[in-house]
């Protein structure tokens, strides 16, 4: 049965945290990690612009060996983050026991939730992190039908359900409009983009699940 993890981490217990860590208006979200040729690339998105100053300073670090910009669009940027070496041992560790990040976001602090084929994955991946020195607090650890049993059934991340919450609560969706993406960005202490990635989405897996998922409608 599959597990899930959440926890928080300082951005100085691992090097990605270290190398990405930047001012307070910029926010950083990890879309995925793939395995290639004996490296972790990660993949992230940055919001908040500064992209220049951003580029130059994870260049300099000695533990980049490549920083690829893959789509800017307006204020967030998608990179692609190459290791000069197997320096990265809590991502590493991630990729070697198997668990599928579901959601990574942060700067000084970084909040993850993760998931395991089943228990002996994470108990691999909370011996790995003991044996390397990581340490990290470990929030809350679940099944996927508790999550489901939970209300969790349309597999929306937090900050996804966060976003979407304030958005209905605020009237986002009424007519007239009760609050803009502005506003709500404010609210939620993120860029206007991410708010408006994070609604586009979080409606979008509700819309399909409820409309295409559901048994057939009355006709």
């Amino acid at each position: 049965m599959s597990v899930i993890a959440e926890f928080t981490i300082d951005s100085g217990e691992f090097i990605l945290g270290q190398v990405l860590a930047r001012g307070e208006n910029t926010h950083v979200e990890m879309e995925r990690v793939v395995p290639a040729s004996g490296r972790v690339m990660p993949y992230v998105w940055v919001h908040g612009g500064g992209f220049d100053e951003f580029e130059r300073a994870v260049e300099s670090s000695k533990y980049v060996e490549r920083l690829h910009a893959l789509d800017i669009i307006e204020d967030s940027a998608l990179y692609r983050v190459e290791w000069a070496d197997h320096v990265e041992s809590l991502i590493y560790g991630m990729a070697e026991t198997q668990a599928t990040i579901l959601e990574a976001r942060g700067n000084e602090q970084w909040f993850f939730r993760i998931r395991f084929d089943d228990h002996s994955g994470l108990t691999d991946f909370h011996n790995f992190c003991m044996d390397h020195g990581i340490v990290f607090q470990l929030e809350r650890v679940y099944t996927l039908a508790e999550e489901y049993g939970s209300g969790h059934k349309f597999d929306l991340t937090e900050a996804q359900r966060r976003t979407l919450q304030k958005a209905v609560e605020g009237g986002y969706f009424e007519v007239p409009r009760g609050t803009t993406l502005g506003e709500l960005g404010a609210e939620l202490g993120i860029s206007e983009q991410s708010v408006s990635e994070n609604v586009r989405r979080a409606a979008n897996k509700v819309l399909t699940s409820v409309m295409f998922d559901a048994p057939e409608w009355d006709k």
